[in-house]
């Protein structure tokens, strides 16, 4: 234990945005465990920001500088100052994936007093469960949970500010993100634009599409066939949460947004075709899968995703 009574953990976690939120339950059972531990989360600082924003995190030291891959090798070249930091923490986590348990040794070797480690791979339990089971081994019960973004005041009028130019009216505002990780994830880009169309024809919603950086096929189809819906482009993850909590409701695919979107409050609508919602689906109070028929996306109509939204 560290001097000041409180425990000093340490949790290393790579991936993408969904690996990052599937694996907040593990920050928050540690935050209600020890409310008074300094957490530190090594990841990437562009997706993991949102853990300080929402106080789940201490602080976000990048992959790089933390100087991490060392870890990775055989018989390492760990400088003092690596090795004093980790001996500062109490406990480490480690999500990587490491078949071979190099990094496990590794961290143990540069004088981390306590190792916890577990395969970032799902097989059988939901995401979030599979990574809260180590916790176990401290007493740490959360099966079940959700990931939880509770975004202070001034983030969620954020959200609200940027949102304002786009709300038609009294109109409830949708997001749709047609994107994801994966092609073979994503719903059509056609279906989107006619979902999006019925939506504002016959229930007076506003949608607007979000857009990443990876995102240039459906930016190039919506320019061409759909120039007329509002579109919001390149934010950071920290603007995506702040204008999803803002929002009436989302829509999107088997994606990371959708993790988030789940993981703020929002009310989510996630389009699952290939993947095992049972292993990937989104939690949160207000999110819903809508599985595709035998899995296969064109399978899922327009009218079957229109009619959830509806009645929401």
């Amino acid at each position: 234990m560290s001097s000041t009574g409180h425990p000093r953990l340490l949790v290393l976690r790579g991936g993408a945005l969904g690996d990052l939120i599937v694996t907040l339950p593990v920050l928050s059972a540690l935050r209600n465990r020890w409310p008074g531990a300094y957490i530190e989360l090594v990841s990437y600082p562009y997706l993991a920001e949102i853990a300080t924003v929402t106080g789940l995190a201490d602080r976000v030291a990048s992959l790089h500088a933390a100087r991490i891959a060392r870890f990775f090798a055989l018989r390492p070249d760990l400088p003092d100052d690596l090795r004093a930091y980790m001996r500062s923490f109490d406990i480490v986590f480690n999500f990587f994936h490491d078949p071979e348990e190099t990094v496990h040794i590794n961290l143990e070797t540069a004088g981390a007093p306590h190792v916890i480690s577990a395969s970032p791979l799902v097989k059988e339990l939901h995401a979030v469960d599979h990574l809260l089971k180590p916790l176990e081994s401290l007493a740490i019960y959360e099966a079940g949970a959700a990931p939880a973004l509770v975004l202070p005041r001034e983030e969620h009028e954020a959200g609200v500010a940027r949102l304002a130019p786009y709300r038609d009216g009294a109109n409830p505002l949708w997001v749709i993100q047609p994107g994801s990780g994966s092609p073979k994830k994503n719903w059509s880009l056609g279906r989107f634009t006619e979902l999006a169309r019925r939506m504002k024809r016959e229930h007076r919603l506003a949608p607007i599409f979000l857009l990443g950086e990876a995102d240039d096929a459906a930016r190039e189809g919506l320019t061409r066939n759909a120039p007329d819906f509002p579109r919001l482009e390149n934010l950071t993850v920290r603007e995506v949460a702040q204008l999803l909590a803002a929002a009436d409701g989302y829509i999107g695919n088997d994606s990371g947004i959708s993790h988030l979107a789940a993981a703020v409050g929002a009310r989510t609508f996630a389009l699952f075709g290939p993947s095992n919602p049972a292993l990937w689906s989104p939690r949160g109070p207000r999110a819903t899968v809508l599985q595709a028929p035998e899995g296969v996306l064109d399978n899922l109509a327009v009218e079957t995703v229109l009619t959830a939204i509806a009645g929401a």
